[in-house]
C-alpha cells in the first residue's frame, strides 16, 4: 500500500462516519456538537492503512485495508512504539475495520482544533521509534509484607 491509497482509505472512512453523524447519531446525547468528523494521519503500514478517526462521539486508531477485510475479531499489531490491541467491527459501506479506542465520549474536547491536535499527537507517538528504543523504566522494589512487618520496606537487609 502507498501513501495515496492510505489517505484515500482514511477519507472514505471519514465520509462514512459523516453519514453516520448526520443519520443515526444525529441528536444523540453522547455526541459533542463542537466536533466534526476527520481522518487524521492515515499512512501505510504494511498491507494496512492506519490513522485516527475523530467523530463527535469517539476518537479511534483505525487500521483498514483496501478490501475492507480483517482476519479476526481481535488482532495485536506491533507498531514502532509497541504492541496495540485492536477489535474488528463491520462498517456498512466499507467492510471490516480494526479499531482501538483513544477517547469515548468526546466531551473533554472544546473544539475540533484540539481534537485534531490530540489525534496527530497520538498517531505520531505510535510511529515514534524513540518510544520503542527507550530503555525500560526501572521498577521500584516490591513491597514485601513480611519484611514490612519486620520493620523493613523490602526483603533486602536495611
Amino acid at each position: 500500500m502507498d501513501d495515496e491509497a492510505a489517505i484515500d482509505i482514511g477519507e472514505r472512512l471519514a465520509a462514512l462516519y459523516r453519514a453516520i453523524r448526520s443519520g443515526p447519531m444525529r441528536d444523540m446525547p453522547v455526541c459533542n456538537d463542537a466536533l466534526d468528523v476527520a481522518a487524521i494521519g492515515f499512512r501505510p503500514f504494511g498491507e494496512w492503512a492506519i490513522g485516527v478517526v475523530v467523530t463527535p462521539w469517539m476518537m479511534n486508531i483505525v487500521c483498514a485495508q483496501e478490501t475492507g477485510v480483517a482476519p479476526a475479531a481481535r488482532r495485536r499489531m506491533a507498531l514502532p512504539a509497541g504492541d496495540v490491541d485492536f477489535v474488528a467491527s463491520r462498517l456498512d459501506g466499507f467492510g471490516t475495520i480494526l479499531s482501538c479506542s483513544l477517547f469515548s465520549p468526546m466531551f473533554e474536547f472544546t473544539d475540533m482544533a484540539s481534537a485534531r491536535e490530540t489525534a496527530r499527537a497520538a498517531i505520531g507517538a505510535l510511529f515514534d521509534q524513540a518510544f520503542f528504543d527507550a530503555p525500560p523504566a526501572r521498577m521500584a522494589p516490591t513491597l514485601d509484607r513480611r519484611a514490612l512487618l519486620r520493620g523493613r520496606l523490602s526483603e533486602a537487609p536495611a
